[in-house]
């Protein structure tokens, strides 16, 4: 089982991610990655990493085997694609269900299978929350392997929130920091949160096509 820090989920999950919604601009430079680190919706916690710090998360992930220089692109700025899952590469193999509910987990943190269906829109189908709930219950024995953890549920919430397995966390302190803030959200908020994220998803699209055109020109 991979074990990674913070900021590699981060790298990793913005590559799964951007891989899916904006294919024409993968593999991803630096630059894209670290915007894509640093988006502020979609994003849990929101990061403030700069381009030296993505290059250095990079590296660590390329020693891993978890990422690779794109040698066949062939421009005058490197780029990298993972090795994470659903290549020829590695092991891990995922449907595109399963592939989707880790990419939001590693993006987002601990989240209830109804906020799954939700944030994964763009990444996979879900017909409705029990479809999300059978392919965490696959994910919970993948191959003989845990890649999702069912979390405690708190008091007053109808749902339990899942964390992916490929960190480290404190199961106490997710309890215990979101439960407040938890307690103050709403449906306008998330419905708001949720059209924030799209805009800011278009916006990224459109600063990495204008780094593009520069580097042709």
């Amino acid at each position: 089982m991979i074990s990674l820090s913070q900021k590699q989920c981060r790298v990793i999950g913005v590559m799964l991610e951007k891989e899916t919604t904006t294919p024409e601009q993968y593999p991803l430079s630096i630059n894209g990655l670290t915007n894509g680190c640093n988006q502020k919706s979609n994003r849990e916690p929101v990061m403030s990493l700069s381009e030296h710090e993505v290059q250095d998360v990079v590296d660590e992930l390329v020693g891993m085997n978890q990422l690779m220089l794109d040698r066949a692109g062939g421009g005058r700025v490197n780029k990298y694609m993972h090795r994470f899952c659903n290549t020829a590469f590695g092991g891990l193999q995922f449907t595109a269900q399963q592939r989707a509910i880790i990419c939001v987990l590693l993006l987002r943190g601990p989240q209830t299978p109804g906020e799954l269906r939700t944030r994964t829109n763009r990444l996979a189908d879900f017909t409705d929350v029990s479809e999300v709930e059978a392919t965490l219950k696959q994910l919970q024995d993948h191959n003989g392997d845990a890649m999702v953890k069912k979390l405690a549920r708190e008091p007053g919430k109808r749902e339990s929130r899942y964390i992916h397995l490929f960190a480290e966390f404190d199961e106490s302190e997710y309890i215990a920091d979101t439960g407040t803030a938890n307690s103050v959200s709403t449906d306008a908020q998330s419905a708001l949160a949720d059209r924030v994220e799209t805009l800011e998803q278009q916006v990224s699209s459109l600063m990495q096509e204008i780094e593009n055109l520069k580097q042709r020109l």
